[in-house]
């Protein structure tokens, strides 16, 4: 069973409804238009975006060119589907800057990285299509989210595979910005409920209620096995433009759709451990360092 691909996990059984199809979104346009008219697909939800903030520094023209030209061009192409019903843009609480106090939909744009301008010109440009073209997007932005099977640069699984390792996590800046920690599942049920019931031009955050330093998210990965914080930690300088704080305000698709996040923060670390330990014998030769590819 391949550790980073939880689409194919249950790909093939009884009852499954999932097909896989692989696409570049910077060169495959044609070849994804085509196999989404084949579909007659009503909804699109799109979570293709080059990640990663601090390393969007080095190279941002290949932020720029998959998170705003590609995903204009895309949104050019399926503005002219007849079947399409409904857009779901998977969008990013890096737009709004670093800020203080709980954020609702309607903060303002305050980019400070490549990665979170590269973002937010995409946002703006799908605000041009709802007007002129009432292109029927929304858009969501989440909470930092984790779970089994997310890559190994990430903080949560970084921390697990340090400590089985024997290796050390490095906190920039001592690990005291603050984020919220969203399971996969969780994000998976609200973006479901958004993609079937939200109207056209809204925007919803995805997040739980519960914020933490990610010194204390460590702390809280090495309590979970057992381990000594210090001694699979170091301290080492803030990134660039690292934002001190997302506190999202959920409170709207909560109360328009009924949504709650069911998987607490210890359950869904410690199903990422499980994880780790089942797929260790592949993980333990892979690099915990992101690897970029134009």
């Amino acid at each position: 069973m391949p550790p980073f691909r939880p689409y194919a996990w249950d790909q093939g059984t009884e009852g499954s409804k999932f097909s896989f199809h692989q696409f570049d979104l910077c060169r495959h346009l044609d070849g994804l238009i085509k196999q989404a008219a084949d579909m007659q697909a009503t909804h699109v939800i799109n979570f293709a975006a080059q990640g990663m903030v601090a390393e969007s520094w080095l190279k941002p023209e290949d932020w720029y060119q998959t998170n705003t030209v590609a995903n204009i061009m895309l949104h050019d192409r399926l503005r002219k589907l007849p079947s399409l019903r409904k857009y779901v843009h998977i969008s990013t609480p890096e737009v709004y800057g670093s800020t203080a106090g709980l954020l609702k939909e309607t903060r303002s744009y305050n980019p400070s990285t490549p990665y979170a301008t590269s973002r937010a010109a995409c946002d703006m440009s799908l605000l041009n299509f709802l007007e002129n073209y009432g292109f029927p997007v929304v858009w969501t932005r989440a909470a930092n989210v984790y779970g089994p099977g997310q890559q190994l640069y990430r903080v949560i699984p970084r921390m697990i595979m340090a400590i089985l390792t024997g290796k050390k996590l490095q906190l920039h800046g001592g690990g005291h910005s603050v984020r919220s920690f969203i399971h996969i599942d969780d994000v998976a049920s609200a973006t479901w409920e958004i993609a079937q019931k939200a109207e056209p031009g809204s925007t919803y955050h995805i997040s739980t209620d519960r914020f933490i330093s990610i010194r204390d998210l460590v702390q809280l990965v090495c309590d979970r096995m057992g381990e000594d914080f210090a001694k699979h930690t170091e301290e080492a300088p803030e990134r660039d433009g690292k934002d001190a704080a997302y506190l999202l305000d959920a409170a709207k698709v909560k109360s328009e759709f009924g949504w709650q996040d069911r998987i607490s923060l210890e359950v869904g670390i410690d199903q990422t451990i499980a994880w780790a330990k089942e797929h260790f014998e592949v993980l333990r030769h892979l690099p915990l360092n992101y690897i970029h590819k134009a």
